[in-house]
């Protein structure tokens, strides 16, 4: 079976500067990975301040639409499956991760792994039903701190050995935030998976060998942030059972307009 996966840090469907909106052009812009499932961060399940400054006709155009941004970017699409989790709650809104499936969603759970008070984050779980069989899928926004970030790590080992068992397939992708890279080991050692952007290379020997000297060595992600010039490796697709065919960064003008995140596209084949 062959899968296309993409994860995306969406910040709240407006753009890094002056805040616009960009729910509208994200929806286009989430059908051109041509992907099976979409793994979605900061997706805002309810704001009701953008809602009526642009939910009304705006400059001629309706750019927030009256549904949940993860059911508006499934509509008419061929993600026919969405789920969400509520991870940040405030006066006007919430906010929190999705994914969007062309697969049927068998189950779905968010486990809160908020650090503190002031960072609201979740893991959510979602098994899809394939015609090859289950498929884990966890999407994941780790906090801005390390610390946080390696206590988030251990809950995210503990979910998916919980219930992901047997060595059943797993995809794990989101916005780690790690951007010194000190995670990637922990949860290759602890779970079996592997980093998309460690899997890919050419078929030479001498891409074998560069492949066998990476995998004693730390995974190298691929650079995803900021969008516009992205330098920081925050953004990850971990992988267990499936063979990365491809793996990319969407860069250029388009993407630097969306978010503040590059979002990454990879191919997989159920190994």
């Amino acid at each position: 079976m062959k899968i296309r996966v993409a994860t995306y840090n969406i910040h709240k469907g407006v753009s890094s500067i002056r805040a616009e909106p960009r729910v509208l052009a994200l929806k286009q812009a989430i059908g051109m990975f041509d992907a099976d499932v979409v793994f979605l961060q900061e997706v805002q399940g309810k704001h009701d301040l953008k809602a009526a400054k642009y939910g009304a006709e705006h400059l001629g155009h309706k750019h927030w639409p009256a549904a949940a941004q993860h059911e508006f970017f499934a509509g008419e699409s061929r993600h026919l499956h969405a789920a969400y989790g509520m991870n940040a709650i405030y006066d006007h809104g919430h906010h929190g991760n999705a994914l969007l499936s062309a697969f049927p969603i068998a189950s779905q759970a968010n486990r809160d792994v908020s650090d503190h008070a002031y960072e609201q984050r979740g893991i959510l779980h979602c098994v899809l039903h394939t015609p090859h069989g289950p498929v884990h899928c966890y999407v994941v926004h780790l906090g801005l701190f390390e610390s946080g970030r390696r206590r988030q790590t251990q809950a995210l080992i503990s979910a998916v050995q919980e219930t992901a068992p047997n060595g059943e397939p797993v995809v794990i992708a989101g916005d780690f935030n790690d951007w010194r890279n000190t995670l990637s080991d922990e949860l290759r050692n602890a779970l079996g998976v592997r980093e998309a952007f460690d899997e890919i290379g050419g078929n030479s020997a001498l891409d074998d060998i560069m492949r066998k000297l990476r995998r004693k060595a730390s995974v190298t992600p691929a650079r995803t942030f900021p969008a516009g010039l992205p330098f920081f490796r925050l953004d990850r697709i971990y992988v267990r059972g499936f063979k990365v065919e491809t793996a990319e960064v969407m860069h250029g003008s388009l993407w630097a307009k969306l978010s503040d995140h590059a979002p990454i596209v990879a191919s997989l084949t159920l190994a």
